[in-house]
């Protein structure tokens, strides 16, 4: 192949896409990528601070709110027309709480999403990615070790519960000309973290926060780099179907992994008190109890999802996505750290 065959081949490769949650941490770096990769990126943005954020990053902002991606006939959103100009699809954007019945995961993200999916398919979209999460799977209590076969069983949070049955009814549906392809990242991580941090951050703020076991059990997590790789492969790679796991390919003890990252926050939890995980299991299961019983809108301190994720070995096999994405991780665990200490210094 010439030198001018392959940019005409590059150029062939570029995209129009659509992509949702934008504005998030995640959904930045991610429109960052694809706009270094040379395609164009038209994001949802639901208010004005959001439209900011996303034409920041680089995309063209979409006035328009997901949720109104479930309105059909003469009430469905001008947005959606959108979809019939562009050539592939990234959904981001998800309702994540740690906390809550599945009824409200269900209308705030499975429903949205499903209606999303349907609308991409009849407007002839060529790719779907959905980003869901590996915490589908934490109902594998006594599994060290995941893959795409693995038995998910039973998530103890309803976000991860009603993931999976997304995951499951989108794979249902009629697709058409559309490959939906399935993103399965654990713990995000990198500058910009927020949501999933934070919580380890005013536990930490609190003098709430205290190892399971004494922070010895392996923990599995994606730096938010990692993750746009992942999405840029996904562009043009992987069959109708694919469901994978995509991690920074590098699992670490909690201790090891969460002392550097909170120390980036500017706090040492170095010294931090430990409880074994069968005590730990067991407050758990009085909060989790105590809170139902008031109706709490907001999860107690220490709930059955934090014992699961820091009180269990757990790795998630990235070889599917290795084999039918190529994917490689293109950030260390070490470097993506420095980074963090490098822009909080």
């Amino acid at each position: 192949m010439t030198a001018s065959t392959e940019r005409v081949s590059a150029l062939e490769d570029l995209m129009d896409i659509f992509l949702t949650g934008g504005s998030g941490s995640a959904g930045g770096v991610i429109i960052r990528r694809l706009v270094a990769d040379g395609h164009t990126v038209h994001a949802l943005a639901r208010s004005a601070s959001a439209e900011k954020a996303v034409a920041a990053a680089g995309a063209r902002p979409v006035h328009g709110d997901l949720a109104e991606a479930v309105r059909t006939g003469a009430g469905a959103p001008a947005w959606l027309n959108a979809l019939y100009e562009v050539d592939a699809v990234v959904h981001a954007a998800a309702f994540m709480e740690f906390w809550g019945p599945d009824e409200l995961f269900v209308e705030r993200n499975l429903l949205p999403t499903r209606a999303l999916y349907e609308a991409a398919v009849a407007a002839g979209v060529k790719r779907f990615v959905l980003l869901s999460a590996a915490s589908v799977s934490t109902g594998t209590k006594h599994l060290s070790i995941v893959n795409e076969t693995s038995d998910t069983g039973r998530a103890n949070i309803a976000y991860s519960r009603v993931k999976l049955r997304t995951e499951q009814e989108l794979l249902a549906l009629p697709h058409g000309e559309t490959a939906l392809v399935i993103l399965r990242p654990p713990f995000l991580w990198g500058h910009g973290t927020a949501g999933n941090l934070q919580g380890f951050v005013d536990s930490v703020e609190a003098g709430r926060f205290a190892w399971i076991d004494g922070g010895q059990h392996t923990v599995d997590f994606c730096h938010f780099d990692n993750l746009a790789h992942a999405v840029a492969l996904a562009m043009t790679r992987g069959d109708h179907g694919l469901v994978c796991y995509v991690t920074d390919g590098n699992p670490r003890p909690a201790r090891s992994f969460f002392t550097p990252l909170l120390a980036t926050r500017g706090l040492d939890v170095s010294r931090s008190s430990s409880y074994p995980r069968a005590i730990a299991s067991a407050i758990a299961t009085v909060m989790e109890t105590a809170a139902k019983a008031r109706r709490s809108a907001t999860p107690p301190p220490l709930t059955q999802w934090i014992v699961t994720f820091m009180g269990r070995d757990r790795v998630y096999d990235i070889t599917r996505a290795r084999t039918h994405l190529e994917y490689q991780p293109t950030i260390t665990v070490d470097e993506g750290l420095r980074r963090m200490a490098a822009l909080t210094s």
